[in-house]
C-alpha cells in the first residue's frame, strides 16, 4: 500500500478510536487490533504527529505508580474525521472505476 495513503488512514483509525472516550497507547493499540496491526513506535509517531496537528491533547495521569499519558480528540481531530468520510466516498467511486472491468468478467 502507498506508504501516504496508509499514514494518512492510520491517522483517522488512532483519531477514531480516541473519538468517544479519551484513550491511552496500549489500549488504543488492543483497540485496533481486530482491524489493523500497529506497532508501539508506529503509534507514538502518529500520536505525536496528531498532537502537533491539534488534533488531540495529551494529559499524564499517575496509574500504578507511573504516569499514563491519555489522549483526547480536539474539534480538529473530529473534523478529520468527518473530511475523511467525504473523501472516502470519492475513493470508493475511484475503486469502482478501476475494478468495473473485473466485475463484468466475474
Amino acid at each position: 500500500m502507498d506508504i501516504q495513503l496508509k499514514r494518512g488512514l492510520l491517522d483517522v483509525c488512532v483519531l477514531a478510536a480516541i473519538k468517544d472516550e479519551d484513550s491511552y497507547g496500549y489500549k488504543i493499540i488492543k483497540d485496533l487490533k481486530p482491524y489493523t496491526e500497529l506497532s508501539e513506535s508506529t503509534l507514538y509517531t502518529i500520536l505525536k504527529r496528531l498532537e502537533s496537528a491539534e488534533m488531540l491533547t495529551v494529559r499524564s495521569v499517575e496509574h500504578d505508580g507511573r504516569l499514563r499519558k491519555y489522549y483526547h480528540i480536539t474539534a480538529a481531530g473530529l473534523n478529520r474525521i468527518d473530511d475523511f468520510k467525504e473523501d472516502w466516498k470519492e475513493i470508493q467511486s475511484i475503486y469502482q472505476f478501476v475494478t468495473k472491468e473485473d466485475h463484468q468478467n466475474d
